[in-house]
């Protein structure tokens, strides 16, 4: 019927009503007015010319016009001796000055014409409506007209839309059958565990009766929590363009204002709207602008206009009233700071994790942005894949525009394997500046250095193993080195350890080389110490310690002014940070000493170089001795496969016992 519907329905291409059409209008008619003349225009003349003119007798008439202008008739006989004029006049026209003197003129001219043939002027008195009226009229019709112009800007300035009448209306943007999104769940790469979820959400409004039959009842709302990047937005993109239903698409932002009550004027007006459009979906974007927790502002006594949007937030979401049908979609990276209130079931009754990807699911992203790319034969998606741990989404998005515009600058006809390799070190690191001036010592420092962190990093078990090694300085490192991380779900205190020992290597190493250290470490050593009160305060990986956690992930402690422990355990963190850490730089330097050899070759192979790779850390040192987690991953299931076609042989080959 629908279809029917529109088909029967002709599209209408008339252009939409605008009040500056008016305004056009209305100016148009008073130029029309004021300069359009249907008559023959009468010439100005100099009252000398006009003397001469009456003095040969060819005047008709003269009309003196308010005492201050006057009108010359030319005889029609006499106009032959005007070839420029016509008509039955008047044919002159020019300013007399003061009507007596001009009186007095016109008869000292005539004073010997007989007073049948003189031509006396006929005074009349004219009035100058329009004259009048605009006199009065224009500049009220100036002020309104600044007046609205004024109010206009303020009101869109202050985000109220073009009128300051509609600063309460909701600013959502709908998306329905006729404003259509093309983004769908198969342009949403990963997340699968995310996609499942949120499909069914979609699922429910197609088909409500396959849920509700059972007594089930539709969730009144989802909240997508994680990191930035990671395709929160992307995925309530992909619900619009799923669902065949309304979408209210805003972002929490769009609710603060400046006034008070507008934001909650706007909550109102938007729920409003999505009731009329039930079923449909409402999609609010970074929610923590106006989600966050009431009671937590740091500015105490400052405007309370966020609290009441949120409160009114929670009345619509899950008031007295119903919304039936309005289901609401959410998206933070600070689901910590949101109120609980807001957390509840009844509001959001789900919360739908979206982490970083893993292997896998960046395998699957980068096959979906490589596609609008040239892409060369030497790429393989896995390296890629395993290149970039860690990263979002967005970061491998734009990977791959980098490597696009790095191509076109090399002038390459397709995006090689190097391309993205460039574009990885240039998003990680920055650009090379080769044109920065290092001198011979700082450059060996850096080498040295370097070295070391890549050589612990080989030579322990935990220790993240190196990709790259360069001493040309990018952004604002002079010197930078790529590891591959491992991809953990918890990390055990030797682990934590082996990366210490690692990170200060490269102190260790110019301890041992030159006797002396540089403040080339800053870096690394704020991480260890970040490392150690870590493990101390956090993990309770401390003996003297012991098992305990001072971390708050409610984050009250954030505006808190006094720490959760005394003064004497403060002492007692404080000398166990200071022990982990000269611990594992002892450890650090020993194990360079005893390879010293190694790292002498391997630094001066980075002086030479200025880049190394994997290849030549294990010409210098020889294989590394430990498997990685994907070796014993792939090995734990190469052993299931064998054991499941072992235990399939042996039921094939015997029949089935009791189970003993």
């Amino acid at each position: 019927m629908e279809d029917n519907n529109q088909k029967n329905q002709k599209p209408t291409n008339k252009p939409k009503f605008n009040i500056y059409w008016i305004y056009g209008i209305l100016a148009l008619g008073f130029l029309a007015i004021t300069f359009l003349n249907t008559g023959v225009e009468s010439q100005e003349i100099e009252p000398k010319k006009f003397h001469e003119i009456l003095a040969k007798g060819h005047v008709e008439k003269i009309i003196l016009v308010n005492g201050e202008s006057a009108e010359i008739f030319i005889k029609k006989d006499s106009l032959a001796n005007y070839k420029d004029l016509e008509g039955e006049g008047p044919h002159y026209k020019f300013e007399t000055g003061p009507a007596d003197k001009f009186m007095e003129k016109v008869e000292e001219i005539q004073k010997d014409v007989s007073e049948s043939e003189k031509v006396i002027p006929i005074p009349e008195k004219r009035e100058n409506v329009l004259g009048d009226v605009l006199g009065w009229l224009l500049p009220i019709i100036v002020i309104v007209a600044i007046w609205i112009f004024i109010f206009r800007k303020m009101s869109a300035g202050a985000g109220g839309g073009s009128q300051i009448f509609n600063i309460g209306k909701s600013k959502a943007q709908l998306f329905d059958k006729e404003a259509q999104i093309k983004v769908n769940f198969n342009d949403v790469a990963g997340l699968e565990e995310a996609k499942v979820e949120i499909m069914e959400i979609v699922e429910f409004l197609k088909n409500p009766k396959k849920y509700t039959q059972l007594g089930g009842k539709i969730p009144k709302g989802a909240l997508l929590v994680g990191p930035p990047g990671t395709g929160k937005t992307l995925l309530a993109k992909a619900v619009a363009g799923e669902a065949n239903v309304p979408f209210f698409s805003i972002s929490g932002s769009d609710f603060v204002e400046m006034f008070v009550g507008v934001g909650a004027s706007r909550v109102r007006d938007l729920f409003k709207q999505a009731k009329t459009k039930a079923p449909c979906i409402v999609f609010i974007d970074e929610i923590d602008a106006i989600g966050r927790a009431r009671g937590r502002n740091a500015n105490y006594g400052a405007n309370d206009e966020r609290e009441n949007t949120l409160n009114q937030l929670l009345t619509e979401m899950d008031g007295f009233g119903t919304n039936s049908g309005v289901i609401i979609l959410a998206a933070t990276n600070r689901a910590d700071i949101l109120d609980k209130a807001l957390m509840r079931a009844g509001r959001f009754d789900r919360q739908i994790h979206v982490e970083l990807p893993e292997l896998k699911e960046r395998e699957q992203i980068f096959k979906v942005h490589m596609k609008p790319l040239k892409v060369g034969t030497d790429v393989s998606v896995d390296f890629l894949a395993k290149q970039t741990p860690g990263f979002s989404g967005a970061d491998i998005a734009n990977i791959c525009n980098e490597a696009a515009l790095i191509a076109a600058r090399k002038e390459h006809t397709s995006v090689d394997k190097q391309d993205f390799l460039d574009a990885v070190d240039r998003i990680i690191g920055g650009l090379e500046k080769r044109s920065k001036v290092i001198t011979k010592n700082e450059k060996r420092t850096i080498a040295y250095h370097e070295a070391g962190h890549a050589s612990i990093s080989w030579l322990l078990e935990y220790a993240n193993p190196l990709v790259k090694v360069t001493i040309i300085p990018r952004g604002k490192a002079l010197g930078a080195a790529w590891y591959l991380p491992e991809e953990r779900q918890i990390t055990n205190r030797q682990q934590m350890f082996d990366e210490m020992c690692a990170l200060l290597g490269g102190r260790a190493s110019e301890q041992i080389n030159f006797g002396m250290v540089s403040s080339g470490a800053l870096n690394d050593l704020e991480r260890v110490t970040k490392h150690a009160y870590a493990m101390v305060t956090f993990f309770g990986m401390s003996d003297k310690v012991g098992n305990v956690s001072y971390y708050d992930s409610t984050g009250q402690s954030d505006f808190a002014f006094n720490r959760p422990y005394s003064e004497k355990t403060a002492e007692m963190i404080d000398s166990e940070v200071k022990f982990l850490v000269e611990e594992q730089y002892l450890r650090a330097q020993t194990l360079l000493s005893a390879n010293r050899d190694g790292l002498v070759k391997l630094a001066e192979k980075l002086l030479e170089k200025e880049v190394i790779f994997q290849d030549d850390l294990i010409e210098i040192f020889g294989p590394r001795k430990f498997k990685s987690r994907e070796e014993e991953i792939e090995h734990e299931k190469i052993e299931e496969e064998k054991q499941k076609m072992l235990l399939a042989n042996a039921n094939g080959s015997a029949e089935p016992g009791p189970l003993v």
